[in-house]
C-alpha cells in the first residue's frame, strides 16, 4: 500500500504525446485553454497558470506589493514553501497559532499579530479543510490588509456554497506530482480583481506583456521593463498533462470524500483517537486525513508492523532556523506537532485497501 498516489489519466498521456510531437512545448494554447477549463470545471476565478504552488504564492506577494520592511502572518502548519515566499520578497513571516482541532490558523491569533508593518496574511487550508475566510476577511478589511489563500491541498473545497478559489484577492494553488490534480509539476494564482490578474500574468513572463507587447519590424517584442519579473509560467507540455486530467477531478475529489468518511464513520469511537473538527458550512478536499492520536510513535509502529503506511505530513515550520533563531511561543501548534498523524487516502486505494486500515488501527496499538 502506498501512501501517496499521483494519477496520470491515459488522456493526459495521450495530450502529452501529441504536444511533443507538435514542437510546440512552451507557454502556449495550451496553457489557456487549461486556465480556462479550471474556471469552467473548478469555479476558479481568473486562474494564471504557473510552474509551481510556491510561484503562486510569491507572485501574489509581488503583486500586493509587499517587500522589505513588511510582514506577512501565516500558520505554521504548513510546508516551508509558504513561509520562503515571503522572506523571497525580502519581507517577515510571522507566525500565528493555529486552531488544534483544524489545523488552521485562529483569526484570534492573527488579531493579535498583527503590527504597523503588517501587510498581508496568508491562511493555509490544512489537509484541504477552509480557513475561517470571513473572519479572517474581516480582520483583513478592518487593517487594510491583503488576503493570500495557500490553498495547496484545497483544490475543489468550497467555503459556504463557494469555491475556494473564489473568496479572496489571491488564492495560490499547487498541481504538483501529490495533489489531486497534476501536471507534473505546476500551480495556478486566482485573482479577484482584473488589474491584479493582469499583473500577475504579466510578472510571470518577466515583466513582458506577451499579449500587448507587439514584435518590432525586425521581429522581438518591444517593451521597456520598469519592474522585476519572473519565469514563472507553465509550459504547454505540463498544460496538457493538467487538461488530460482535469476530467477526472471531480470524481477523484469524490472518492477523497468517501475514504475520509469511512474512516470518520468506522474509526469514531476508537479511544485514543481525535477526529479533527468539520463544520457543515464547508466543504473539505480531503487532501490527505490528519488525525491526532497518543502515544503515536506506538501507534506508527504498529500500524507499519501491519503493512499500513502512516505519516505526519508537515512540523510546524517556526523550528527552521531560516524563520528565525527559536520557535514562536504557541502552544497550540505544539500540541498539534506532538499528536498529528495522517492516514493514506488517494484514488489509488480500493475499499479493500480502506478496510485494511481501519481494521489495522482497530487492532490497537
Amino acid at each position: 500500500m502506498n501512501f501517496f498516489h499521483t494519477h496520470i489519466s491515459e488522456t493526459a498521456v495521450q495530450l502529452a504525446i501529441e504536444t511533443l510531437r507538435s514542437g510546440l512545448v512552451s507557454e502556449g494554447a495550451r496553457v489557456r485553454q487549461f486556465e480556462q477549463e479550471l474556471e469552467r470545471v473548478l469555479g476558479l476565478v481568473r486562474p494564471v497558470a504557473v510552474n509551481s504552488g510556491t510561484s503562486a504564492l510569491h507572485l501574489a506577494l509581488s503583486v500586493a506589493g509587499v517587500g522589505p520592511g513588511d510582514e506577512v502572518i501565516l500558520p505554521p502548519q504548513t510546508f516551508v514553501a509558504t513561509g520562503l515566499a515571503i522572506l523571497m520578497c525580502g519581507a517577515t513571516p510571522v507566525f500565528a497559532d493555529i486552531q488544534p482541532m483544524t489545523g488552521n490558523i485562529d483569526p484570534a491569533s492573527i488579531r493579535a499579530k498583527i503590527s504597523p508593518r503588517t501587510k498581508a496574511i496568508i491562511p493555509v487550508h490544512w489537509a484541504g479543510y477552509p480557513c475561517d475566510m470571513d473572519e479572517i476577511g474581516a480582520i483583513a478589511s478592518e487593517h487594510r490588509l491583503t488576503v493570500i489563500e495557500d490553498a495547496a491541498h484545497a483544490l475543489g473545497a468550497t467555503y459556504r456554497g463557494r469555491p475556494v478559489g473564489s473568496l479572496s484577492r489571491f488564492t495560490a494553488f499547487s498541481f504538483q506530482a501529490i495533489k489531486h490534480l497534476t501536471t507534473g509539476d505546476g500551480g495556478a494564482l486566482c485573482c479577484l480583481a482584473p488589474g491584479d490578474y493582469h499583473e500577475a500574468r504579466r510578472k510571470r513572463w518577466f515583466g513582458i506583456d506577451r499579449e500587448r507587447d507587439a514584435a518590432s519590424f525586425l521581429g522581438e517584442r518591444i517593451y521597456n521593463l520598469t519592474q522585476v519579473g519572473f519565469k514563472y509560467h507553465l509550459n504547454d507540455l505540463a498544460a496538457a498533462i493538467g487538461l488530460g486530467n482535469l476530467p477526472d477531478m471531480p470524481a477523484n475529489l469524490a472518492r477523497h470524500r468517501r475514504i475520509a468518511e469511512t474512516y470518520r464513520h468506522r474509526l469514531a469511537d476508537v479511544a485514543g483517537l481525535t477526529h479533527l473538527d468539520y463544520r457543515g458550512d464547508r466543504n473539505s478536499s480531503y487532501w490527505t486525513y490528519t488525525m491526532l492520536v497518543e502515544r503515536r510513535n506506538d501507534f506508527v509502529c504498529a500500524l507499519r508492523s501491519r503493512g499500513i503506511p502512516v505519516s505526519v505530513i508537515h512540523q510546524g515550520i517556526d523550528r527552521n532556523q531560516v524563520f528565525g533563531a527559536k520557535p514562536s511561543h504557541l502552544p497550540h501548534q505544539r500540541f498539534f506537532d506532538s499528536n498529528q498523524i495522517a492516514l493514506p487516502i488517494h484514488v489509488d486505494m480500493t475499499d479493500d485497501l480502506v478496510t485494511a486500515v481501519t481494521n489495522a488501527i482497530l487492532a490497537g496499538w
